[in-house]
């Protein structure tokens, strides 16, 4: 199973990304999140360590616009820049 850790990384390394870009805030979906690091279709064992990546992440002003116990995966909406 993937760690909390390698889901974090990649959380960060999108959020940068979008800063870097001049976003203000970026979305993310825990399965396409899930996917872009190694998760495959179909697989949802490692869903629980991406959701709780994601939310060890948020900071004051973050809003769940999918919370995780809807079925569908979890996404939130980060503000940008982020204080690291």
């Amino acid at each position: 199973m993937v760690s909390i850790d390698h889901f974090r990384q990649g959380l960060l390394k999108q959020m940068d990304r979008a800063a870097q870009g001049g976003r203000i805030d970026v979305l993310i979906n825990s399965g396409e999140l899930y996917h872009l690091l190694g998760g495959y279709p179909g697989s949802t064992h490692g869903m629980s360590s991406c959701c709780d990546a994601m939310q060890a992440e948020m900071k004051i002003g973050d809003t769940i616009i999918r919370d995780r116990t809807s079925g569908a995966g979890m996404t939130v909406r980060y503000l940008l820049p982020r204080a690291h």
